[in-house]
């Protein structure tokens, strides 16, 4: 992952077709997310425990279509 000036970077696990999400460190802990395609999306703020739970739903399926 490298970060640009305004501190949003693209994970290596992105597709290099551009279908990707950005994030960037909230000070404090947390994660700002938000579409590299469309500019000026809008940005999905999670705090460090919100983040700590989307990830783990992740891992654990949560998310997967039934």
């Amino acid at each position: 992952m490298q970060a640009n000036q305004s501190g949003w970077f693209k994970s290596s696990y992105s597709a290099q077709n551009g279908d990707c999400l950005e994030a960037r460190h909230r000070t404090g802990g947390g994660l700002d997310l938000r579409d590299s395609k469309v500019h000026g999306s809008p940005v999905i703020a999670l705090s460090a425990d919100g983040w700590s739970a989307f990830a783990s739903a992740v891992k654990e399926g949560a998310f997967e279509a039934r």
